[in-house]
């Protein structure tokens, strides 16, 4: 018996990094998935976009662990886009029982001087972009009757507040207040709703180039093996970063019944990062 055996979950965000980490741990435990994901590029990105590519390796992945998988393609911005996407995967899948809002980006500069266009997409994909996936999903559960499982993608960054990123800071702050407040409304529906909050993460958002140079401005074209030490900094474990894995770890635990009465509540997932 898998942890999620025969539930149904939906991962946005899913094509590479976290989300596909979260995806493929959730079907190795026994959950059939819809996956979705931009597949495109985002102005304002510090990583380089997904590709549609990228999402059909999720899905193999997904495959090749027996469990079914739905894929489509959408921005958590466009609420009608993401609900067609997900009506249709419920449709094809049976229903639906977890749901993990883990779309996001960032980037970085002063308050005063980040442009306004910039800041608002930041926000949007971060924290609209949630709360389109809530406002998508909870009717579903409701209507079901039978409970469920809100996982969202917040940060250590949605606990404490770090310079150069005042928009991803707001937002995932954001994130955390939206949560509990779902967490209320839902509870006596038997609906759980919690936060992941991760802090460096071995993917494209950590590992390129422009963060590299925001953590070593005293260096030209600073390497990973470089300002690695800087991010270990601030941690209290001996690490500057955590796998993709050990967040769907995470996730998997407030996905599944072991979590059955955890809600409102932040897993963070941190190295001890918010602590130091």
């Amino acid at each position: 018996m898998g942890r999620v055996d025969n539930k149904i979950a939906f991962v946005t965000g899913a094509a590479r990094g976290q989300g596909r980490a979260e995806a493929v741990r959730l079907a190795e435990e026994g959950a059939d998935v819809i996956v979705m994901d931009l597949c495109a590029p985002i102005a304002t990105s510090v990583a380089k976009p997904a590709t549609p590519d990228d999402l059909e390796e999720t899905v193999r992945l997904i495959e090749k662990t027996g469990r079914k998988v739905h894929s489509f393609i959408a921005d958590v911005r466009d609420h009608d886009a993401l609900n067609a996407g997900l009506k249709a995967g419920v449709a094809q899948l049976g229903g639906l029982d977890i749901v993990v809002a883990n779309a996001g980006m960032w980037s970085y500069g002063l308050i005063e001087e980040f442009d306004p266009a910039a800041f608002k997409e930041i926000v949007d994909i971060n924290l609209i972009g949630v709360w389109n996936t809530i406002r998508a999903t909870v009717p579903i559960l409701k209507r079901q009757g039978r409970g469920g499982s809100i996982i969202l993608t917040s940060s250590v960054a949605g606990l404490k507040a770090y310079g150069m990123c005042s928009p991803y800071v707001a937002a995932k702050h954001g994130v955390v207040g939206l949560m509990r407040t779902a967490a209320i409304e839902l509870g006596p529906l038997s609906i759980r709703v919690n936060t992941v909050n991760p802090s460096n993460i071995r993917t494209d958002l950590i590992h390129n180039q422009t963060t590299y140079d925001l953590f070593a401005p005293d260096l030209e074209n600073p390497t990973w093996e470089q300002v690695a030490p800087r991010f270990e900094g601030l941690h209290l474990l001996p690490t500057p970063d955590a796998l993709p894995e050990d967040v769907a770890n995470a996730v998997l635990f407030l996905a599944s019944d072991e979590s059955r009465y955890t809600t409102g509540t932040t897993l963070l997932v941190d190295c001890g990062n918010f602590t130091k």
